[in-house]
């Protein structure tokens, strides 16, 4: 089953807007009723109230009309445009560019920028210049009686909205691209958490199968035996012992699905459910590999590796198993694998003979869907997953990663570190 891609859906949270919008509204209506009523300005105090009016309305319509707990990116532009056409009439109406309120004007946008679209966002950017443009040209004066005394140069007057359209400009920029790799690494999490499941699944499934064939193995060896007899009792009735040795070879087929379906419980089982030394968790998943690849692995060990036995864990399992793949997929013939421990730390360095990472990404390595500019073997092109979830579960479990070009080979290097005391807490 294919589900439903949220990372690539675009919508706000209903109740966030509206709060927000609520509290836009109520600072609007204080703003207007002390400049009024306490300071006495002249100024086109009704008008000013309707166009207040016409958020307040709005807001009520989502609340009470529309329906939906997430606002689409469709519905989101219209309400944002709204937004920006209330706030900039309501401008129009206070002093134009120079009222100080304009630069509310370019929260909408940068608001919608992290959430929305690219289209959207595009669309609220240069709707929200054209207006600060139109505002700077065509605009009641400031409340009276500060326009009798608030006079600035044409050179100040016109670097206002030049400032705020640069401001405009970056901050958006700025949201929507760290809005994108926010999304990004969001959904390379879900896969590593996909793949996390996965893997416990698999083997909450062996357990199971495995308690299966343990269960069922005591019913099928009795229908076994009873075959066996009556093929002895029944040997003179051919029609019938043809049926006896089907059934026979049947109950044999049983025995071997589920003993494939246990994972081969007595070979691997050591490995599925006992805690091993770090040293024995290398050579199993060098042995996985080994079965399908023709490339060489040269092992060092030291001598004073550690044979203190760590928790089983999946997540560093599945973190290595990431790297030491990586090495066979881009190594031309050999992977070299040292494991250097103490008494304070542990220390496994893989290498290949490959090409090494691409220089213009060596420094984002750990990032998802990362693309070299480099013309690179296609069939050897990657996103940055494996290595982005490696990173992660085995950061998650105390490991300082560091990632760079071999000096001593023409290969990626990866340098995995413990402190003892963390991986044995594990």
């Amino acid at each position: 089953m294919k589900f439903f891609e949220t990372s690539k859906y675009y919508s706000l949270k209903k109740s966030t807007y509206v709060s927000l919008r609520w509290i836009g509204i109520i600072g609007q209506l204080i703003s207007i009723n002390i400049v009024y009523f306490y300071l006495n300005f002249n100024f086109d105090f009704i008008s000013s109230n309707i166009v207040i009016l016409i958020g307040i309305l709005s807001n009520l319509y989502l609340i009470y009309i529309y329906k939906k707990t997430q606002v689409s990116d469709r519905s989101a532009l219209i309400f944002l445009l709204i937004d920006i056409f209330q706030m900039g009439a309501l401008i129009y109406l206070t002093g134009g560019i120079l009222n100080p309120f304009i630069i509310f004007l370019i929260i909408p946008s940068i608001f919608a920028s992290s959430n929305l679209g690219l289209r959207t966002n595009l669309s609220l950017i240069i709707t929200t210049i054209l207006m600060i443009i139109v505002l700077t040209f065509y605009s009641n004066d400031l409340p009276e009686p500060l326009n009798y005394h608030f006079h600035v140069s044409p050179y100040y007057y016109y670097s206002i909205p030049v400032a705020l359209i640069i401001a405009s400009i970056f901050l958006n920029l700025f949201a929507i691209i760290f809005g994108s790799e926010s999304r990004l690494r969001k959904e390379a999490l879900k896969k590593m958490e996909e793949v996390m499941a996965q893997e416990h699944e698999m083997l909450s499934l062996g357990g199971q199968a495995a308690a299966a064939a343990h269960s069922l193995g005591t019913p099928l060896s009795t229908i076994k035996v009873i075959t066996q007899e009556l093929s002895k009792q029944l040997k003179d009735q051919k029609d019938v012992i043809q049926d006896i040795e089907l059934l026979s070879s049947q109950v044999e087929r049983c025995n071997q699905i589920l003993k494939k379906l246990s994972l081969n419980p007595i070979e691997e089982d050591d490995f599925i459910d006992e805690d091993l030394t770090m040293k024995d968790y290398i050579k199993e998943i060098i042995f996985s590999f080994q079965e399908t690849s023709d490339k060489e692995f040269i092992l060092n060990f030291n001598q004073d590796a550690n044979s203190k036995k760590i928790t089983k864990s999946i997540e560093i399992v599945y973190g290595l198993r990431n790297f030491i793949g990586n090495a066979n997929k881009f190594s031309k013939e050999k992977i070299f694998i040292s494991l250097k421990s103490d008494i304070n730390f542990t220390e496994i360095n893989i290498e290949d003979d490959g090409n090494g990472y691409p220089n213009d990404i060596l420094s984002k390595i750990g990032e998802p869907y990362l693309r070299s500019i480099k013309n690179v073997d296609k069939n050897k092109i990657g996103l940055g997953l494996g290595l982005f979830i490696g990173k992660t579960l085995l950061e998650k479990n105390f490991a300082v990663l560091t990632f760079k070009n071999s000096r001593t080979r023409s290969g990626a290097e990866v340098n995995i570190r413990w402190k003892n005391k963390d991986l044995f807490k594990l």
